[in-house]
């Protein structure tokens, strides 16, 4: 297991903060379909905001499809992560139903993924939009091997923002789970 290091902020110059990416690493474009389960009773959703999601990749590279669980939040970046590759989404989405899932929500989201190394990290910046969701948006994280503080991991994705000119009021807290649901009772 590994904990995630992750923050989102919204991107207001989308061309200059790609340009500076670039500099980084080449772009790999995908489109995500991500699906999010939960119980009846919403209960990873109320315990810890846990998530367990099937997000199929499509790419020039090819299609993937992965089965991801997140644990409950541990601070405002950090969350334990288990991911794997699922040969069959159909197959997997019966299991998780027949176990009593239900699909909470789905979206799409069209990315553009850098990888790089930096403060000793191996970082991926992702340039984001939700077709549902105003605007641009960059998810910077990195993986902290499990029993190592994530106080340098925080650090590591903190620098890369502030490479990228964005800082603190440009951070996005709201899920996107939260943002395309708000859009679709058409309240934001």
């Amino acid at each position: 297991m590994a904990i995630e290091v992750e923050l989102k902020a919204r991107v207001s110059e989308p061309d200059r903060v790609r340009a500076v990416l670039a500099q980084r690493s080449t772009g790999d474009i995908s489109t995500y379909r991500d699906t999010y389960y939960d119980w009846p009773d919403r209960r990873l959703t109320e315990n810890g905001r846990q998530e367990l999601r099937v997000r199929i990749i499509e790419s020039t590279a090819g299609g993937r499809c992965l089965l991801t669980f997140k644990g409950a939040m541990l601070d405002e970046a950090s969350t334990p992560e288990y991911e794997t590759d699922v040969a069959d989404p159909k197959a997997i989405d019966q299991i998780l139903t027949g176990l009593g899932l239900e699909h909470m929500i789905a979206y799409t989201k069209e990315c553009e993924n850098f990888r790089f190394e930096a403060a000793g990290y191996r970082i991926v910046a992702t340039m984001v939009t939700v077709p549902e969701i105003d605007g641009t948006f960059i998810e910077v994280e990195t993986l902290v091997p499990d029993g190592e503080p994530v106080d340098d991991g925080q650090r590591a994705i903190r620098g890369v923002l502030t490479d990228l000119g964005l800082g603190e009021d440009d951070l996005e807290p709201t899920f996107y789970i939260d943002l395309v649901t708000a859009r679709r009772a058409g309240a934001r």
